[in-house]
């Protein structure tokens, strides 16, 4: 199919589950496709498993104002232009109560996680198409609060107001800007926080979760990447400053 046929796409945290997954799925759509990650290895690995002319890697952080400027640049000067950014990367810190998170940890989750959303927009909008996408990720814990997790909660709820500031600004230019809020999904990140709830036990805590979801799953990779697809094409051609909760219904029950 081709629903994103002549447009060029770039994805950061793309060397991540989601990241690989949606770069994999927009290049089967027709898009050309810049990935960005902090580690080139694992760039290099999802270029070599892609295995596509349509795709280039390009390491940064996106905590850094001249990365930030040189991946979009990179884009560019790689496929001429810009049409569809999907402002994904993120990390998901430790699981401790408020009163116990370490500083330096909360510090550096806010500046991926936000900071690095707000420099994906600063310098990737000036050089998108007009008529272009934005999808920033949040979470189903931008939607509500979750104890244990204060940096990473406070991170995607401020998500969606960097999306509505965003898309207002954006709007006369006919860029449409939208967030996605999965809920737990079946990856390296929630293997990550079921042990930090319960170190040793994480298959309890999956088990837990996925009682709260009344379609009785975590997400798989495919179901965020199907969403974003959704957002990236002129199928949303008039939906911005929205949520996209791909949830299985959680936030619901």
């Amino acid at each position: 199919m081709t629903r994103l046929a002549n447009k060029v796409a770039v994805i950061t945290g793309g060397s991540g589950a989601i990241g690989s997954t949606v770069a994999k799925l927009f290049l089967a759509e027709g898009a050309k496709v810049v990935i960005v990650d902090i580690n080139e290895d694992a760039l290099s690995k999802v270029a070599s498993d892609l295995n596509s002319p349509n795709l280039s890697y390009i390491a940064a952080d996106v905590t850094k104002a001249s990365d930030v400027e040189k991946y979009a640049q990179h884009a560019v000067n790689t496929f001429g232009k810009i049409d569809v950014f999907f402002n994904n990367a993120g990390i998901e810190g430790v699981v401790k109560p408020l009163t116990e998170y370490p500083e330096d940890e909360f510090d550096k989750l806010i500046n991926v996680n936000v900071k690095g959303v707000w420099l994906g927009l600063k310098y990737v909008l000036p050089q998108m198409n007009d008529g272009g996408s934005v999808i920033n990720t949040s979470s189903v814990a931008g939607l509500m609060g979750t104890a244990n997790m204060i940096a990473y909660t406070a991170s995607k709820h401020a998500v969606i107001g960097i999306t509505r500031t965003a898309a207002l600004e954006a709007a006369p230019r006919g860029i449409r800007v939208n967030s996605v809020h999965p809920a737990p999904v079946d990856n390296r990140m929630m293997r990550s926080l079921e042990d930090g709830f319960a170190p040793g036990a994480g298959e309890t805590v999956k088990k837990n979760f996925e009682a709260s979801i009344p379609l009785g799953r975590y997400a798989n990779n495919d179901d965020i990447a199907k969403g974003v697809l959704f957002l990236a094409s002129d199928e949303s051609q008039f939906i911005t400053g929205s949520k996209l909760v791909i949830d299985g219904g959680m936030k619901m029950a």
